[in-house]
C-alpha cells in the first residue's frame, strides 16, 4: 500500500493547477510555470484546494506509479510556490568562484577558469568565493545543474579538496606512512 500516494496535496493560495487530457498537469505560481505529462493510468482529481491521486487497480505497477505521481505533482506545487535550492561548498587552496552576469566562473586548479552558463529557469548565487547556491522551481533541474557543477572537481578523500554539497560528509582516508 502506498502511504505517500494516499496523502492529498494541499494547493497554497496563489498557485493554479490545471489537469488536461492525458494527465498533462500544469502548475502556475509566483516562481514560474511547470508542466509535466504524467502516466495515463493514474486518476488525478482536483477538489477545491487539494489534489488527490488514485490508482485504478491494486497491481504492482499501479502501486508504484501511485506514490511517484503524487510526489511529482507535490514537487511541482512546492517548486512554483517556494522553490528549491542546493548549496555547494568549494574547498582547496586557490579554488574560488564568482558570478559574471549569467555566468558562473570557477577557478579549480586547472590551467583555465571553468565557465558555466545558467540554464533557463535556474539561477546561481555566490555569497562568497567558497559557496555556490543553485535555485529554481524545478527540483530535477536544480539537482542536475548542481551535480554538473560538482562534477568539475569532486571532493577527494585525502585533503577534502573539491566541490561538495553543503550537507555532504567526506570520509577522509589516512595518507601514506613512512618505512619503519
Amino acid at each position: 500500500m502506498s502511504r505517500i500516494g494516499l496523502k492529498p496535496i494541499e494547493v497554497p493560495a496563489g498557485v493554479d493547477v490545471t489537469i488536461a487530457d492525458n494527465n498533462v498537469v500544469t502548475v502556475k505560481g509566483p516562481k514560474g510555470t511547470l508542466t509535466e505529462e504524467l502516466s495515463n493510468e493514474m486518476i488525478i482529481k482536483k477538489e477545491e484546494n487539494t489534489i488527490v491521486v488514485e490508482r485504478p487497480t491494486e497491481n504492482k505497477k499501479h502501486k508504484s506509479l501511485h506514490g511517484l505521481t503524487r510526489t511529482l505533482i507535490n514537487n511541482m506545487v512546492v517548486g512554483v510556490s517556494e522553490g528549491f535550492e542546493k548549496k555547494l561548498e568549494v574547498n582547496g587552496v586557490g579554488y574560488r568562484c564568482q558570478k559574471q552576469g549569467k555566468k558562473l566562473v570557477m577557478n579549480l586548479g586547472f590551467s583555465h577558469p571553468v565557465e558555466m552558463e545558467d540554464p533557463e529557469g535556474i539561477t546561481t548565487e555566490v555569497p562568497n568565493q567558497l559557496e555556490i547556491i543553485v535555485k529554481g522551481a524545478d527540483k530535477q533541474a536544480v539537482g542536475n545543474y548542481a551535480a554538473k557543477i560538482r562534477a568539475w572537481r569532486k571532493p577527494e578523500p585525502y585533503k577534502g579538496k573539491g566541490i561538495k554539497y553543503a550537507d555532504e560528509r567526506i570520509i577522509r582516508k589516512e595518507g601514506k606512512t613512512g618505512k619503519k
